[in-house]
């Protein structure tokens, strides 16, 4: 009898070592990783965060200020854009404007920057200075998920934002006008918002580079607005005093002379990711546009005025997406190389 009851209890313990070793490798399978452990805090902390709320409430007020005057705009009987490019009524809605306010892509392309200086300016050095950086790394979490974390974390949240930005000028587009947009359309204006993303992807990654280098987050916001008021009010200057002395007067030079400064001068601007955003936005919301320099008699002869499909379109800009994910990427590549080093003890 002892016998019998022994082996019982034998394999009734071994049966609930059994499933408690289930049990076990079920709760590994559903742990969540380390990574995105920081991911969801540093959401959680850019969304209950004052300054996303304040530059994500002006952002969304700007562009429905703007979303108003294109529908003004496209509503008006003087509307000369809808005869150049008719059929086009959604991507008016991006581009259009009475006058009194820029269209929506350039309070994006102005307010954008701010948005990712303002959610990477303090991602590293806030977290060093409140000494919380040290005790993070202490736990079992590999250093390069911290700041690959806070830039997963960033994207999503500027993601999330200009998505449902672009849905809802699609929206009002739609209750307004009463016509669904196209395939072409709407696959414009997710390329739209996929380049806008990058765009302020290269802002955020460069405000996390300074915040890297700099221990004070004073320091890394001043030095990243610094950057951006240099490409928006600065370098167009720069710009504007080069052609001058290339060309101090474009009436009495020869026209060869004077395209090639103006050539010259639109690969300067190109040094910018503004301008880069600029172009790229300009082909992809305008179909109609097919070159960015001066046409030829020889290019127009024989030329048919009809709007050119996507593919074409990403062919005219393809060189300005590359370089702005080139610079997008270099300026991550540096902020994760200078991370990897730095001493946090």
């Amino acid at each position: 009898m002892m016998n019998t009851w022994s082996e019982h209890m034998g394999k009734w313990m071994f049966r609930v070592h059994q499933y408690i070793e289930k049990q076990k490798a079920k709760a590994e399978e559903r742990h969540v990783h380390p990574f995105w452990v920081v991911v969801y805090k540093e959401i959680a902390d850019h969304v209950r965060s004052w300054r996303f709320l304040i530059m994500g409430a002006l952002i969304v007020l700007t562009c429905m200020g703007s979303l108003y005057t294109s529908i003004q705009a496209l509503t008006s009987p003087n509307n000369s854009e809808s005869a150049t490019a008719p059929g086009f009524f959604f991507l008016q809605l991006f581009t259009s404007t009475t006058g009194s306010l820029p269209p929506f892509h350039a309070f994006i392309s102005f307010l954008g920057p701010l948005l990712g200086i303002s959610l990477g300016f303090d991602a590293i050095n806030s977290e060093q200075h409140g000494r919380t950086l040290a005790r993070l790394m202490s736990q079992p979490i590999h250093r390069d998920d911290i700041i690959n974390a806070k830039f997963v974390a960033a994207l999503i949240v500027i993601g999330v934002m200009f998505f449902a930005l672009s849905f809802l000028v699609m929206g009002a587009g739609l209750l307004v006008i009463g016509i669904p947009p196209t395939v072409g359309e709407f696959l414009r204006i997710v390329c739209y918002w996929l380049v806008t993303v990058i765009y302020v992807a290269f802002w955020l990654n460069l405000s996390i580079l300074f915040s890297v280098l700099f221990k004070q987050a004073a320091t890394s916001a001043l030095m990243s607005i610094a950057v951006w008021l240099f490409f928006t009010v600065f370098f167009p200057i720069i710009l504007n005093l080069i052609s001058s002395a290339i060309v101090p007067s474009p009436d009495l030079a020869p026209a060869a002379e004077v395209m090639q400064a103006q050539q010259l001068i639109a690969n300067l601007s190109r040094l910018s990711p503004g301008q880069l955003f600029s172009d790229i936005t300009t082909v992809l919301l305008r179909p109609t546009i097919r070159t960015f320099g001066p046409l030829t008699l020889s290019q127009i002869v024989g030329a048919i005025p009809n709007p050119l499909p996507l593919g074409q379109s990403l062919l005219i800009v393809w060189p300005q997406i590359t370089g702005l994910v080139a610079i997008t990427t270099i300026c991550f590549a540096l902020s994760y190389v200078s991370f990897m080093r730095r001493e946090v003890r």
